[in-house]
This record gives structure tokens, C-alpha cells and sequence, in this order.
């Protein structure tokens, strides 16, 4: 798929992944378009970036929103509690993209695979359980589906748990980590802090379907983005903060108490599998296949602490 700075790419969703997928094209000189319900994002445009708001589960809007489109990202993000909508936004997204010429790049977790033992590699079957799982795979499905059928090309891209500049309570790595942290406060976690865990860069994440977006050779497939080597949470918070850095550990009947007052806490408690054993993405082959490296850990925590640092700051302003 040959590339032009002037071609149109829309990202659906202007939450972290969708921002830094802006990023990433801004930084490539592309023209970018934003969809979110409210038409309004936090940052400086540009004569290249507009922003729209609408429904993306609405066939009509997301055939204008992406009208003209070279590429169309789905970085659609929401509450736990509302994650029975995600079928219905795929199939807008699938309808615009379809309807543009466009090819869809959605940007994925690995919930669909379930419990896995040993490393998480692109064709394990995806036979999860969990009701968030299971949505996860129904849209994958209704994506690839829809390729197949020759409606739309597409390709996924998958990554683990997100950090990174403007990732906040939507990450176990996020503010219960860096925000507790910069305020003295032990890291809360949950499951083992013990056990392996890859991390995903959200700026890695948003590169790799930037390339997905561009790069001949992808559709049909599903991709795990460039995540740097698993690591224990207990050194994760250790190499923000220190060896003295104290982490706190939530067990389970915490978590399932704390989930009768908050529906958010309760959707997490069939996920905590993730945390309790060691959970570890393999990404090689989309590392060997476009010649890239994840973002070294001390480079992307360091830039992640720098920006809670700004954040508290700006806040007490």
C-alpha cells in the first residue's frame, strides 16, 4: 500500500491508543481525522487534524467520517460495564471503512485468548471464558469476517496492558501505579506482583498500527505490537521508583468486596487471571517482520513518570 503524506487516515476513538496513533501519523506529516462522540479532544490541532463527534455505531456518520480515508483506525475505548456496544461500534467502523475503500486497523488486547500457559503468540486458539473475552473475539471475528468476504481489507493489532503519557485509570499500570507513586504512596496492584507480566508502551502500540495502517503485506492477519520483555510488577515498580518503591497487592476477596459498590472493580475480578500467573506476550514476529524494537522499559517508564509529574503539577496549579 503505497503511502502519501496528503492521504486521509480517521481514528475512531481519542482516548490513549487513539492519540498516540495521532501522534505517530502527525509525526509522518499525515492527514488525520478524529471521531469521538463529543466532536472535542484536549490538544493543539492542526491544519492537518480535524475533529468530528458522533455515534461510530452509526453507519451514516462513519460512512462521512471516513469518506475520502486511505486507512481507518478503531481505537474505540470504554468503561468495562459498557463493553456489550463493542460489536455494534465495529460494525459501524467495518460499514465506513467499507465504504471509503479504506483499510481498518483495529487496535485489540489479547483478552479473547483466555487463560494461556506459556507465551501469548499470534493463532492460539481464542477460547476465552470471560464475558470481556468473549466480546473481544466476536468483534476480531466480525473484522476478519468482513475481510474475508472481501467487504473490507483489515488487519489487528494486539497488545498487552497499556502504559504510557496520558494512560490513566484505563491500565493496571496507570494511576494506582504512577499517580500513588509520585505522591509517596505504595503502587496498588493486583494478583501476584510477582509473577512475569509484559506491558505494552502506548506509543509503540500506536506506531504499530500506524504501520499496519501503511505497510503492504498485513491484512488478514493478527499482529502483536512491539512490548518490551516481561518483567515482575514488583520490578516494573521498582524501576520507576526505586528498590525502596513499596507495591501493595489487592487479593482477590478485596477485589470482589470493592466490586459490590463499583461495577467497574467488579467487571475486572473474571480478569484478574492475567495477574495471578505469568502472562507474557510474545512479539517477535512483528518485530522481525518490520525490523523495529520495542521502546527500552527505563526510556518509557521515565517518560511516563516525567508526564504524571507534569499532570500533578498542572493539577495543583
Amino acid at each position: 500500500m503505497a503511502s502519501s503524506a496528503r492521504e486521509l487516515h480517521v481514528i475512531f476513538g481519542t482516548g490513549p491508543l487513539g492519540l498516540a496513533v495521532m501522534r505517530e501519523l502527525r509525526s509522518q506529516s499525515r492527514r488525520v481525522r478524529l471521531i469521538n462522540r463529543s466532536g472535542r479532544v484536549a490538544f493543539e490541532k492542526d491544519q492537518d487534524t480535524d475533529v468530528r463527534g458522533g455515534d461510530a455505531s452509526d453507519p451514516k456518520l462513519t460512512r462521512e467520517a471516513c469518506e475520502g480515508a486511505s486507512a481507518v483506525y478503531h481505537c474505540v475505548g470504554l468503561p468495562y460495564p459498557q463493553w456489550a456496544a463493542f460489536p455494534s461500534i465495529a460494525r459501524g467502523i467495518i460499514e465506513g471503512a467499507a465504504s471509503a475503500g479504506a483499510r481498518l486497523v483495529y487496535g485489540d488486547n489479547v483478552y479473547a485468548y483466555g487463560p494461556v500457559r506459556g507465551p501469548l503468540r499470534e493463532g492460539l486458539p481464542e477460547t476465552a471464558t470471560t464475558i470481556k473475552g468473549r466480546i473481544r473475539a466476536e468483534v476480531a471475528r466480525l473484522i476478519l469476517g468482513a475481510h474475508a468476504a472481501g467487504g473490507v481489507q483489515a488487519a489487528i493489532g494486539r497488545a498487552s496492558d497499556f502504559f504510557g503519557p496520558g494512560v490513566t485509570d484505563s491500565s493496571m499500570l496507570g494511576t494506582h501505579v504512577f499517580g500513588r507513586l509520585i505522591a509517596g504512596k505504595p503502587a496498588q496492584v493486583v494478583g501476584n506482583p510477582d509473577k512475569l507480566h509484559s506491558y505494552t508502551f502506548i506509543d509503540d502500540f500506536g506506531r504499530a498500527l500506524a504501520t499496519l495502517g501503511q505497510r503492504e503485506g498485513v491484512v488478514g492477519q493478527i499482529w502483536h505490537v512491539p512490548t518490551a520483555p516481561a518483567r515482575t510488577t514488583r520490578e516494573m515498580v521498582a524501576l520507576i521508583a526505586g528498590k525502596s518503591a513499596k507495591v501493595s497487592a489487592l487479593p482477590r476477596w478485596m477485589v470482589s468486596m470493592a466490586g459490590l459498590f463499583d461495577a467497574q472493580v467488579r467487571e475486572l475480578k473474571e480478569m484478574l487471571y492475567e495477574f495471578e500467573e505469568d502472562f507474557v506476550l510474545d512479539s517477535s514476529r512483528f518485530e522481525l517482520s518490520f525490523g523495529v524494537k520495542p521502546t527500552p522499559l527505563e526510556q518509557s517508564l521515565r517518560a511516563t513518570l516525567d508526564w504524571y509529574r507534569a499532570r500533578s503539577a498542572s493539577l495543583r496549579r
